[in-house]
């Protein structure tokens, strides 16, 4: 019993850690949801048990396995089951199943052009333009990425993107949440 106590214990920082991750309020997740705020809080931090009847809308809002908020050991099966997420009008389709480190999602852009409101936070992002032309607002400087394009900034510098036309717009990003970035290898070292 004490195994499935401590895998119940380490429930609520994984949905803290996901919410963040996800850049979502308490206020939010609540209204996705329909669990209040006061028991969304007491999960996080440790104070109520999750239970299944929790769980389901959580793992459903925030598009993973009920099986990674509770810690369940994997199963072996390599694949990654594609969950998009919507958050902002934008399609964000989880690469990786991590909730830490180096993460990599597809995001998708509707066309339409939003009032821009850049935002800062902690980590640092590569973004690579699939298809389409993105618009990046980085700072005090203005880009328009076209396809096979890459940017790559740490977040902390107010930045916003969108669509730059009237065209939906496919992008790749990497993102580590504490400043981790992406290594990459632009031709091949002989041996």
């Amino acid at each position: 019993m004490a195994n499935t106590d401590e895998m119940l214990a380490k429930v609520g920082p994984r949905l803290r850690a996901i919410r963040r991750q996800r850049e979502t309020t308490l206020v939010e997740v609540a209204a996705e949801t329909g669990i209040s705020v006061s028991t969304l809080s007491r999960l996080e931090a440790g104070h109520r048990r999750p239970t299944l009847g929790l769980l389901l809308p959580l793992a459903q809002a925030y598009g993973v396995q009920i099986d990674e908020l509770v810690g369940a050991p994997p199963t072996g099966d390599p694949r990654i089951h594609l969950r998009p997420v919507q958050h902002k009008g934008m399609t964000f389709i989880p690469l990786t199943h991590r909730t830490s480190g180096l993460q990599a999602h597809k995001v998708i852009i509707p066309a339409r052009r939003r009032t821009p409101e850049q935002k800062s936070h902690e980590g640092y992002e590569w973004m690579y333009v699939l298809n389409g032309r993105l618009r990046l607002l980085l700072g005090d400087q203005e880009l328009v990425l076209t396809e096979g394009e890459a940017a790559e900034f740490d977040t902390q510098v107010p930045h916003w993107f969108d669509s730059a036309d009237s065209t939906p717009v496919e992008v790749l990003i990497l993102f580590g949440r504490q400043g981790e970035r992406a290594h990459l290898r632009t031709r091949s070292v002989p041996r």
